[in-house]
């Protein structure tokens, strides 16, 4: 029998309009890849690595000269004093962090604080390891959580709470004044964070990404969750990095090795090359990353869009209603990519209970040319919406 918890799933949103974009040709402003094949020489040294490195199974933890650099990369860029010999795991993905996280540290019966709106990973990986979601309903435009929403959320069977910072869909950052809420949460109610921090180097407009882990009473429980990928820019390589104290990670990598228990060699050692050689990437990325934020969000504006604030990620979204367009998120994702040619993201699916549908969600890290078609088509479909009453 298929587990109840993956039975009645459906196919994620992410696939779903990515694979209608496929299917029409249409323009992919939905899933959130960069059209930019990422660091040339990042990829020619995993390309030197396949063909004259090592390509046997590595060790479970990953390779210490990973390790080594991540660990060395969060001591220059977020001042973690990290013991990569007991505090670093490397994984095949964030997600696969994420599963060995929950299935390591949830039991049957424990709670779960999860934001919404919520990577759709979540939910069924929580479920799955036993845990009970216990949502907390975020709002734009500016999708804060305040004292009141955590004490109601909250309670004493509380195991966990997941924060992603930045924000994927919202775009946002957490402000200093919410990663001290949180934490004062957490450790009035002995709580563990699990921290997704994969867009913690795609940051814009002067902002810089503070851990939760560095705040005080949080380094001995916070679980801190990285991304190669989204570091540079290159998201198929599925290479995760997972942060924790000695004894949390004991059982974090305890399940690593009975989920994927290591990832291809010769990306994690071009990955170590990149952390220990920069040069300008983590300057340079994220200017030209905002450069194309403003890029789409000043010609939709030009287009009679309402554009809300985007402060990191791929990501900004388009308030509908403020657009002067009556129809829920879903129904003109449709519209647009059936009939304008262009795929976006509707806000309400990344939602279980009580969904925002007012949302739109678009990817900026794509090429000009891209950029302006996908404005240009979504004029056209902001006009049939129009036209059709939406």
């Amino acid at each position: 029998m298929v587990h109840p918890v993956f039975a009645n799933l459906p196919t994620t949103i992410f696939e779903e309009m990515s694979g209608l974009a496929r299917e029409l040709g249409a323009i992919n402003l939905g899933q959130g890849f960069p059209d930019d094949p990422g660091p040339l020489d990042i990829r020619q040294r995993a390309a030197d690595l396949v063909l004259n490195g090592y390509n046997q199974y590595p060790p479970m933890a990953g390779l210490p000269e990973l390790r080594e650099a991540v660990a060395g990369h969060y001591g220059r860029t977020q001042g973690l004093d990290l013991d990569w010999k007991t505090e670093v795991t490397i994984t095949s993905g964030a997600t696969e962090a994420l599963a060995a996280t929950f299935l390591a540290l949830i039991e049957p019966g424990d709670e779960v604080v999860v934001f919404q709106p919520v990577y759709d990973a979540y939910l069924p990986l929580i479920r799955r390891a036993g845990g009970i979601p216990r949502l907390v309903r975020l709002e734009p435009p500016h999708w804060r959580f305040d004292r009141a929403m955590l004490e109601a959320a909250f309670t004493d069977k509380t195991r966990l709470v997941v924060l992603n910072n930045p924000l994927n869909p919202a775009g946002t950052v957490a402000s200093a004044q919410d990663l001290a809420l949180l934490a004062e949460v957490c450790v009035a109610h002995d709580v563990i964070a699990i921290c997704d921090e994969v867009w913690e180097q795609v940051v814009f407009d002067g902002l810089v990404h503070t851990p939760l882990m560095v705040l005080p009473g949080m380094r001995e429980r916070t679980v801190k969750i990285g991304s190669a990928g989204k570091m540079f820019g290159l998201t198929g390589w599925k290479v995760g990095f997972l942060i924790a104290a000695p004894a949390l990670s004991h059982a974090l990598a305890r399940a690593h090795q009975f989920l994927t228990f290591t990832t291809p060699p010769n990306l994690q050692g071009a990955v170590a090359y990149g952390l220990d050689n920069p040069g300008p990437w983590f300057s340079a990325m994220p200017a030209d990353l905002q450069r194309s934020r403003d890029r789409l969000a000043e010609g939709l504006r030009r287009e009679g869009f309402s554009v809300l604030p985007s402060s990191g990620t791929y990501f900004i979204n388009i308030d509908l209603p403020a657009s002067r367009i009556l129809e829920s998120d879903r129904a003109f994702c449709l519209r647009a990519v059936k009939e304008a040619g262009v795929a976006t993201i509707p806000v309400s699916a990344l939602y279980e209970d009580t969904p925002v549908t007012t949302i739109l969600r678009l990817c900026f890290a794509k090429r000009d040319a891209t950029l302006d078609a996908g404005i240009e088509r979504l004029a056209q479909a902001r006009r049939l919406s129009q036209a059709a009453g939406g």
